[in-house]
């Protein structure tokens, strides 16, 4: 078992240059911690891309699937996240929506996402992986750090650390 990511309040605290997710959000996976590096996907309303991707050792990375915030289909179920839990993949980010949540909801991974919807997406083959994407207020770069929680979704250039330190006695600020 690998150990917890640092918490996003904490890494907030300890970075000011991180780049911090607009609260758009909802958390799918039965983790909801997380953390990678990212590999980038751009699609729309075609999840074909994502599938492949999926295929693919995820040796921890966090796939970051641009989905132009469509509310028309989902992007994930059940059967492609299962396909990132057995391959290695961290989690998912998906701006877009998922299906099959009650499943998504059992497995170990990672999974934040805008919206639920039943329908399935399209499977022509479009889209484009590696590429910059811009959504929910953050720039995400391919081999960007994403660190995902409860309280939300982070993004930094490299790898970060937060340094433990004990409270001063009496601080009582949360």
């Amino acid at each position: 078992m690998t150990a917890s990511p640092p918490a996003t309040t904490d890494l907030s605290d300890a970075h000011t240059q991180v780049q911090i997710a607009e609260a758009i959000f909802r958390d799918y996976g039965g983790q909801v911690a997380f953390c990678g590096p990212a590999f980038t996907v751009r699609v729309f309303e075609d999840n074909t891309l994502v599938r492949a991707t999926l295929a693919t050792p995820g040796q921890g990375r966090v796939l970051v699937v641009d989905g132009g915030a469509s509310l028309n289909c989902a992007l994930v179920g059940d059967v492609l996240a299962g396909l990132g839990v057995r391959n290695g993949w961290a989690g998912l980010v998906v701006n877009g929506c998922v299906r099959d949540t009650a499943r998504l909801a059992q497995l170990p991974l990672g999974i934040k996402a805008l919206a639920a919807h039943p329908r399935r997406s399209s499977k022509g083959g479009d889209g484009e992986h590696g590429v910059s994407l811009m959504f929910a207020g953050v720039t995400i770069e391919p081999g960007y750090w994403i660190y995902a929680d409860q309280d939300g979704l982070l993004v930094g250039q490299e790898a970060l650390t937060v340094t433990t330190e004990s409270p001063a006695a009496g601080n009582t600020e949360p």
